[in-house]
């Protein structure tokens, strides 16, 4: 198994100690929730849109997206139709629901849904969002895993390592040491990733002139996928639709994303922030997947030959530790590191705000504020290990299914619901919660029956043979979700007034 020389070691060392170290300076600062959850709201727009780029870019995007246009098996740009989906759902959200998050003292998404319906509303979309949140980061924990293992003899304890380094800056420095941190570890990823283009285009004989003629040649650089199929998840169709929904589900329903807007210093600032982050998004899964074509070309010439029959999201760890020069893969390692880090550690501050305003606060209301700032780090610790046993059980499970997959199914399985509850709060209060519930119930009910045979459970059941395989692609998920919780509680809460009205009107005619 490779390991890595003095030097890389030193490298990745000093990032974890320099992390580590911003986490204590800012712990001093930790009043109050206010600061400790959205850095005081003096946070410039700049700041805010590189916490969501980095945010989002995990060790998922770093490593996992690159094997996508290097599989073999027909890997191509197509992933980056997403990314126009994306761009529209981000710009519906910052004119549709960002006024409603920075009009008052907000530190939770999710109290919103609780001045519009009630408490029993906020608290079943914030355990959504906190199952969601758990699973979806546990797989991000454990693909981070894969490379480091070659660092640290396993994924086991590379596992633990990135765990728990994450929740203790994270719980020393709140919110502002997540941001800070996000602006260093964005820096060093995106360093990184072009630092790990350089040496593809140097290992190539023919270098750029190779990469464009021979990727052209195996139509690796096909962009566009038009023809509509439903299980297929990478189309136009699926891109631009579904991608725009889960879009405005993720940056829209999500306490992570919000947590990071409520940290802006005016709704113009957060706006401007999430729209361009959507671009700076797009040029990173760009720069990804060519990493990835190259990656294949130096497969097929003979110079990668390590990568043969290798699992796609292993091949760039798999090239960071065996082809780069000293130095270079420690600047890498840490890129990776930080890559999962910036999303991990967002996740923790945002799960322990999420349990502490949604939960706690509203039945412990007259604590003073240092005890719930206590609370909140013994929340950031818990869920950091809830977190390390999902990416635990994920190493045990095996599969050979793409990470980055894996996670926007789950986050598409439940934040579409989650967008339907915050699209239903802007009606004017004409939907009531009982209704709103039961339409978020039936939604969920829906996305698992068009899920299940995706997973396999239902092959060998006596079932009908459609429904035996695929029957729709985890792109659709959040509009299939959304819209069935919007259109059932409409529907509901139609019936409940004609019932009314009918009864109202026998009362008065009597």
């Amino acid at each position: 198994m490779p390991q890595l020389l003095p030097l890389d070691l030193a490298i990745v060392g000093v990032y974890v100690l320099g992390m580590t170290l911003l986490g204590v300076w800012f712990t001093r600062a930790q009043k109050d929730l206010r600061t400790y959850f959205v850095g005081g709201r003096n946070i410039g727009w700049f700041m805010v849109l590189v916490s969501i780029v980095a945010t989002e870019t995990s060790a998922v995007t770093f490593l996992s997206v690159p094997g996508l246009s290097f599989n073999p098996a027909g890997g191509n740009f197509t992933f980056l139709q997403l990314s126009f989906g994306y761009i529209i759902g981000r710009c519906l959200v910052a004119w549709l629901l960002l006024p409603q998050y920075m009009n008052g003292e907000l530190f939770s998404a999710y109290q919103v849904l609780k001045e519009r319906f009630d408490p029993s509303v906020q608290r079943v979309a914030s355990g959504l969002f906190l199952l969601t949140r758990t699973v979806a980061d546990g797989l991000r924990i454990f693909l981070t895993a894969l490379l480091l293992q070659f660092v640290l003899g396993g994924v086991t304890p590379a596992i633990i390592v990135v765990g728990v380094v994450t929740i203790v800056y994270t719980y020393l420095g709140g919110m502002k040491a997540v941001i800070w941190t996000d602006l260093i570890q964005f820096i060093i990823k995106i360093a990184g990733a072009v630092l790990a283009g350089v040496f593809v285009l140097k290992l190539l004989p023919g270098g750029w002139d190779q990469f464009l003629t021979e990727g052209e040649a195996v139509g690796k650089f096909r962009l566009i996928d038009a023809e509509f199929r439903p299980t297929v998840a990478l189309n136009i169709w699926a891109g631009v639709i579904g991608g725009a929904v889960f879009s405005m589900a993720s940056h829209g329903a999500d306490q992570l994303m919000v947590q990071r807007y409520l940290c802006a210093k005016s709704l113009g600032q957060a706006r401007l922030a999430l729209v361009l982050s959507g671009f700076v998004v797009l040029a990173q899964f760009l720069l990804f997947l060519a990493v990835g074509v190259g990656m294949y070309l130096l497969l097929e010439g003979g110079q990668f030959p390590e990568a043969a029959g290798k699992r796609n999201d292993e091949v760039f760890g798999l090239f960071i530790v065996t082809k780069l020069p000293t130095g270079v893969v420690g600047v890498l390692v840490a890129a990776v590191l930080a890559a999962a880090m910036s999303t991990l550690s967002s996740s923790l501050n945002s799960s322990a705000n999420a349990v502490v305003t949604d939960f706690y606060r509203p039945l412990r209301p007259n604590r003073g504020e240092g005890h719930y700032v206590l609370l909140s780090r013994v929340m950031t610790a818990a869920w950091g290990l809830a977190q390390m046993g999902v990416a635990y059980g994920a190493y045990k499970a095996g599969g050979n299914k793409s990470v980055v997959e894996q996670v926007l199914a789950v986050a598409g399985f439940t934040t579409g619901l989650l967008l339907g509850l915050f699209l239903l709060g802007s009606t004017k209060r004409f939907v009531q919660s009982w209704a709103a519930l039961t339409g978020l119930v039936c939604g969920f009910a829906t996305v698992f029956a068009v899920w299940l045979p995706s997973s396999g459970i239902t092959a060998d059941l006596p079932v009908p043979s459609f429904y035996k395989g695929a029957l729709i692609a985890w792109p659709w998920f959040a509009p299939i979700g959304a819209g069935t919780t919007v259109l059932v509680a409409l529907a509901l809460q139609v019936i409940a007034y004609c019932v009314t009205w009918r009864r109202k009107r026998g009362t008065s005619v009597a």
